[in-house]
């Protein structure tokens, strides 16, 4: 079994919690920290009675084989290089650091302690997005040449004044959230070539940096990837969703009715001869358009983060995603914040794992975000 900590008892952790008791007896959760007694009180009694509970988390460390740390961003660097110096493993909250060399150091540390640090890039484990993954890199439904990710929501300061802190949340909305889906647009399409960024904090006035970006993203073989995401959102018909754009036809990723559908209304209308294709339980919807992906009545995604850290501790392999995938994501994006300021396009080449290096490579002049 093993003894899993939660350092940050807030929203974040509250999702990770809510299910942990699921995974008991391979994943007990024995120790809880949290500055503010009563989301520390809170989060005892509701997901994990009999766990040790201070608001220090140097006293805890003893408690622990692995900890999840769901801290501002800012807070990153210093836990997790303290934690895994303990001889914990670490399942960190994305992203991986503010700075680059906080990101370096923490996988120096990783390194040098033979402890498992995983990234929280939670939309890995969410079987509807994995099922797109495949479907993109198989050519399932033949040859993509676009994808676009829409990610569209209000988040105010009333979770948290660091949101709006530049310094503290390590950018804007994109580096925050955006990482999610820079980190998809790479696993889904492989080597980036060139991109922008734009964005703005207008409808999002307590952002420091902005709170609605835009980014488009070329890729080897020119395959085009394009992410929209606000935190300004007071309304929204596309919520979460992605379109991939394939040669025979649309997929259409709906995240709230947890549905891949195949759109073909300019082949002809021959959905019906797909059904080979179809989820199941579904039907063809029309001649023109039919799911085929129903999300499985599976547990939460962050269970199978945590699972994931389990079995990589188990069996001596990388998590699901590793420090090196999550700094490249943010290379992506330091390059792009870059880039705008400049008011060029970004190059982005250079930045695939088999280039991975521990030099620093961002900013024309040397600039962190």
């Amino acid at each position: 079994m093993i003894r899993l900590g939660m350092i940050g008892c807030g929203t974040m952790a509250g999702s990770f919690l809510s299910g942990l008791r699921e995974l008991e007896p391979r994943v007990k959760v024995t120790a809880l920290c949290d500055i503010d007694p009563k989301k520390l009180a809170s989060a005892a009694s509701s997901a994990a009675p009999g766990a040790r509970t201070d608001t220090d988390y140097r006293r805890l460390l003893g408690a622990c084989d692995a900890v999840v740390i769901a801290l501002p961003h800012d807070l990153h660097h210093a836990v997790a290089k303290e934690c895994l110096a303990a001889g914990l493993h670490v399942l960190l909250e994305k992203p991986l650091a503010n700075t680059e060399a906080q990101c370096l150091d923490l996988i120096r540390a990783a390194d040098a302690s033979g402890r498992v640090l995983a990234i929280g890039y939670v939309m890995r484990h969410d079987p509807l997005w994995v099922r797109m993954g495949q479907y993109i890199r198989e050519r399932t439904f033949g040859d993509v040449f676009q994808v676009s990710i829409w990610t569209e929501q209000f988040t105010d300061l009333s979770r948290g004044a660091w949101l709006g802190d530049a310094r503290r949340l390590g950018g804007g909305q994109l580096f925050s959230h955006g990482c999610h889906y820079i980190d998809l647009l790479l696993l889904w399409l492989g080597r980036p070539i060139d991109g922008t960024h734009t964005g703005t904090n207008r409808g999002t006035p307590w952002m420091a940096m902005e709170g609605t970006s835009n980014v488009a993203m070329r890729f080897e073989g020119d395959l085009l990837g394009y992410h929209f995401g606000t935190w300004g959102a007071r309304g929204s018909k596309l919520k979460y969703a992605v379109h991939t754009h394939c040669t025979e036809g649309l997929l259409e990723l709906d995240h709230a009715a947890g549905t891949i559908t195949l759109h073909r209304d300019a082949s002809g209308g021959d959905l019906p001869a797909l059904k080979a294709a179809l989820a199941n339980g579904a039907t063809v919807q029309g001649p023109h358009a039919t799911i085929v992906y129903q999300t499985p009545p599976t547990g939460k995604p962050t269970n199978a983060e945590v699972i994931d850290l389990v079995d990589a501790i188990e069996q001596g392999r990388p998590p699901g995603t590793t420090a090196r995938e999550a700094l490249q994501s943010l290379r992506v994006i330091w390059r792009l914040y870059d880039a705008e300021q400049r008011r060029v396009v970004a190059d982005l080449r250079g930045l695939g794992l088999d280039e991975f290096t521990d030099r620093p490579i961002v900013g024309s002049a040397g600039q962190v975000f």
